[in-house]
């Protein structure tokens, strides 16, 4: 079973632009939903020319997040672009929008409107901030989120100033989340007709991914969680953290840790360094001793690490079952076949780009994960679209 064909028939009518919305939409798109992009006539989704090589090629940002998508481009107010939406959304099964605040309504096409031509539509939104929040009318985008969720006050290290996380989690985390709710709310349409209004805020979401930094504020008696560099929230029992590694180079580090639920841990760990003559020695015999001694324990295993490359050091240290992981950047995982052999990143042919490698999405289904498609072509498939959304359903309708 393919996933390409799980959502088969699913109309998502996607008004997003950006990352937040597409990194949702795009999820649909590759488990097999039909998932048509409606843009700006003039320049479409703005994210088209984030950092683009050429003024007529699209940028690399808009093409990893909008693959296996179709366009129309539609000027919404304009009211013959207005109808053609309208009668778009009549035939969807899914809206979904992430414009500014009021926007969407501005334009005529709020929930109860768009609900009245679709009772079971499942129309969603992604803002910034919630309703009935003093900061409902505000704008944001993912490094915003991630600052007013909470994300940065916890990343950074421990003397330092708050940091923003490497990975996009205030948006496609986000998109992911509205993604995982429009398959409940779709399944249960599918058994009872009901149709939803979906929301989520970016802020709201980022809540969602600190949630063990609240349970170490609880257990502190409620002190703010604190950052603690490469160690887990509250700094975690030593040794964990990253280790540097032969060559000295800006990734040549290994991450090690040894959970304080497994004394056995410590152990290995030790028979890997060579310091078997340390097991038994109170300085280090219990996470919280390793803790008061914290210095210390880094600096034996620093001196071990400091001796192999990063990927010696995980394979001596994983092999003795220990969890341990050399830092990898995208270079070096770019470089590596494997990902590619086992389909985790594809290839994509697009008419104007060329050949770009995607990274799809990593669940398997029978053993490979969806096939992608590329992203689209402004308008490309406004012909298509309205055979298929539009003149299929009249046609369905006379011969009812």
């Amino acid at each position: 079973m393919s996933g390409e064909n799980c959502l088969t028939g699913l109309k998502v009518l996607d008004l997003t632009q950006f990352e937040a919305g597409p990194s949702c939409t795009e999820a649909l798109a590759w488990l097999g939903a039909d998932v048509v992009k409606v843009e700006n006539p003039r320049v479409g989704d703005p994210g088209r020319g984030i950092g683009r090589s050429g003024s007529e090629v699209d940028a690399q940002y808009f093409l990893q997040y909008n693959s296996s998508k179709r366009s129309i481009a539609l000027n919404l107010k304009d009211p013959q672009g207005l109808e053609t939406l309208k009668r778009l959304a009549a035939q969807a099964d899914v809206m979904i929008e992430n414009f500014a605040p009021g926007a969407i309504e501005r334009l005529g096409l709020g929930y109860a409107v768009v609900k009245a031509l679709n009772p079971a539509i499942i129309y969603c939104q992604i803002k910034g901030f919630g309703a009935g929040t003093e900061f409902e009318n505000n704008l944001a985008f993912d490094m915003i989120a991630q600052a007013v969720g909470g994300l940065m006050s916890i990343t950074g290290e421990e003397d330092g100033p708050p940091c923003k996380p490497g990975t996009t989690v205030g948006d496609t985390g986000t998109g992911m989340l509205m993604a995982i709710s429009i398959l409940g709310a779709y399944i249960r349409r599918l058994r009872t007709g009901q149709g939803e209004h979906l929301e989520v805020a970016m802020q709201d979401s980022i809540l969602h991914y600190i949630r063990n930094a609240f349970t170490y504020m609880e257990r502190s008696g409620g002190k703010a969680a604190p950052r603690a560099g490469s160690k887990t929230v509250g700094g975690g029992q030593p040794p964990i953290g990253v280790y540097p590694c032969k060559g000295g180079g800006p990734n040549d580090y290994v991450y090690i840790f040894t959970s304080p639920a497994n004394p056995e841990h410590w152990h290995r760990l030790l028979g890997v360094m060579g310091r078997e003559d340390l097991i038994g020695d109170e300085r280090f015999s219990t996470p919280a001793a390793r803790t008061e001694h914290r210095a210390e324990v880094d600096a034996l295993v620093c001196e071990w690490t400091r001796q192999h490359d990063k990927h010696t050091a995980m394979r001596l240290v994983g092999a003795a079952t220990v969890p341990a992981g050399a830092v990898m950047d995208t270079q070096e995982l770019a470089a590596d076949k494997n990902f590619e052999q086992r389909n985790i990143r594809q290839t994509m042919r697009h008419p104007q780009a060329g050949d770009y490698v995607m990274t799809g999405w990593p669940v398997r289904f029978g053993g490979e994960p969806p096939a992608l498609g590329p992203a689209p072509l402004l308008n490309e498939h406004a012909e298509a679209v309205v055979t298929d959304w539009l003149d299929d359903a009249l046609e369905a309708r006379k011969t009812a």
